[in-house]
């Protein structure tokens, strides 16, 4: 069977980090409002799976499908839309809680801005779709190895966008330099020294995602929540808002590919130090094929998160196999290959890690929740994971 590692984090202590007003309940009411106001705005499914949580051993299992959002098939485009929202507004010296999706269209040619990033796909998606809305120019730089489909379909929005030889961590050295170049504005879901405030403003445009998971759960209030982590700004950002909502009840799980496990090296570490892991990240997860963390989110997640994990490809392919295929009557959930890490990551505890299992505490009152950020992004890696076996169990 698919094999996991788990590392827990000693100094999770939320008393020690109040968390920031930017992830509060307010802050991510103001947010969500904002993306209420394009067109193409829906609240996504929350999917209750209990013939599949009775299966597992687990009492309530809910998963927030996020192949419905803006029909670009991932959650990405609420950071990238919120982020360019926010810029151009203090461009225009206005406050962005004052304004709506009209008010940032580009007036013309001279206000026009480029923006560029790096991405493993959904993220460039969501920024190429962000500045077509608003009128403006996106350049996307991919990392070697990406599918030819998720670059197509960026490319299909009106960006510029191309495959680089070299991977991600060094794909975004090479977006940062392209942009300084060439006057560009770099928006990356990344931070380091000097670089926080855009990243900072991706974060916090993923708030709609959770805030409408909360609204959704009304009283129900989760006791578990896995939150699969690339650079870490989604996992992050969830978590200082969920957090703020439930405090200390609920049990944060981060979930990563083995090949690009930075946090989980980190925390395993624990000497002070963030650790990056480099090579070529071979990981079917394209998109948490990131060595090296987010400095925003891991401030957030050393004092919040749980516990950290590190998964095994054929871990998450299972995971993608069983969303298309639930038990009983529960609805089927199209999660690619890092949509489906977290449900997978419960899964394969429930089924095969039963230490784990008791370590957190899961069992048949527990109440989980988990986000599918993507649906079939790469359709062609889809079927052949979940029609033709690729990546089966160990």
């Amino acid at each position: 069977m698919g094999r996991l590692k788990i590392v827990y984090n000693k100094h999770c202590n939320i008393s020690a980090a109040p968390i920031s007003q930017n992830f509060s309940v307010q802050q991510a009411q103001q947010i969500n409002r904002f993306h209420q106001s394009f067109a193409e705005y829906g609240i996504t499914p929350l999917v209750g799976l209990n013939s599949t949580a009775d299966f597992l051993g687990c009492g309530e299992i809910y998963v927030k499908d996020e192949s419905f959002r803006f029909g670009l098939n991932a959650f990405k485009a609420l950071g990238g839309s919120y982020c360019l929202g926010r810029y151009i507004a203090e461009k225009m010296g206005k406050n962005i809680s004052d304004m709506e999706y009209a008010d940032f269209v580009c007036a013309g040619e001279k206000d026009r801005v480029t923006f560029v990033t790096a991405t493993d796909g959904n993220h460039g998606r969501g920024i190429a779709w962000a500045a077509a809305k608003l009128g403006h120019s996106a350049v996307v730089y991919m990392p070697k190895g990406s599918a030819s489909e998720r670059l197509e379909n960026i490319r299909r929005l009106g960006a510029h966008a191309e495959i680089t030889e070299v991977n991600y961590d060094d794909t975004v050295r090479f977006a940062k330099h392209q942009a300084e170049k060439n006057g560009w504005v770099l928006v990356q879901d990344t931070s380091w020294d000097g670089y926080e405030k855009i990243p900072a403003y991706i974060m916090q445009g993923y708030l709609t995602m959770a805030y409408e998971a909360v609204q959704q759960l009304g009283d129900k209030k989760p006791t578990h929540v896995f939150l699969q982590a690339g650079v870490g700004a989604m996992a992050g950002a969830v978590t200082a808002f969920l957090r703020s909502v439930y405090g200390a009840d609920v049990k944060i799980i981060i979930v990563e590919p083995d090949k690009a496990d930075c946090l989980y090296s980190t925390v395993l570490a624990d000497d002070g130090e963030i650790h990056t892991v480099g090579g070529a990240l071979d990981t079917i997860m394209a998109g948490l094929a990131c060595g090296e963390p987010c400095t925003l989110a891991w401030n957030v997640l050393k004092y919040n998160a749980d516990a950290f994990i590190s998964m095994e490809d054929s871990v998450a392919a299972r995971g993608m196999r069983i969303l298309g295929n639930p038990a009983g009557r529960d609805t089927r959930i199209v999660s690619g290959e890092s949509g489906a890490a977290g449900f997978a990551a419960l899964a394969e505890i429930m089924n095969n890690q039963p230490e784990i299992k008791k370590q957190l505490n899961l069992n048949e009152k527990s109440v989980v929740l988990c986000f599918s950020t993507e649906g079939a992004t790469d359709a062609e890696n889809y079927r052949n994971i979940v029609w033709n076996g690729l990546y089966g169990e160990k």
